[in-house]
């Protein structure tokens, strides 16, 4: 267990029973390795939203609206249309580089994991995309690392609620709809 994930523990005890998931499957399906933090954060807490607004994404999710395949595919596309006609982030810029989206928001932000070519998936970073702007920020933090740091307080994003961590956190794991 990393240690962000014990420390989400602590802010947030485990809904259920964990999760099994073929991850070779999913993989497969995304076209790139997942990091181990991230699968360990789903197999704890499932697709899940912290605090009434992040919505942390679940490949086959029960609720198809957090499947994570989906988004990350939807977003991949729309981000690749976007930057036809504007300016990309400066962490993108080198060859090979792209982003994979892991959670939302209630507001339309984004979070995705930074992939840089060569980098092993367990050395991702994260981006946070505002929504409706072009406005970026870098975390270079795990995704398990930045959620357990937000809801802390330790890690502020810019692009994130104000609102955004609640004083008393609320989890809910993301049920078929």
């Amino acid at each position: 267990m990393t240690n962000a994930l014990a420390r989400l523990l602590e802010i947030a005890p485990a809904p259920d029973e964990p999760l099994q998931k073929d991850w070779g499957d999913v993989e497969r399906r995304l076209g790139v390795r997942l990091p181990a933090d991230y699968k360990e954060l789903i197999q704890v807490y499932g697709g899940s939203n912290w605090d009434d607004y992040l919505y942390v994404l679940e490949p086959d999710c029960p609720n198809r609206h957090y499947d994570l395949v989906t988004w990350a595919r939807h977003r991949t596309e729309d981000l690749e249309d976007l930057w036809e006609f504007g300016k990309k982030p400066a962490e993108l810029e080198a060859e090979g580089t792209l982003v994979v989206l892991w959670a939302t928001t209630d507001n339309g932000e984004c979070l995705y994991w930074l992939l840089r070519p060569g980098l092993e998936p367990d050395r991702w970073t994260v981006m946070v995309n505002e929504a409706r702007g072009d406005r970026w920020e870098h975390f270079p933090v795990s995704c398990t690392q930045f959620l357990a740091s937000a809801l802390d307080g330790e890690l502020r994003s810019g692009s994130l609620s104000s609102l955004f961590p609640l004083a008393a956190h609320e989890l809910r794991r993301l049920r078929a709809v």
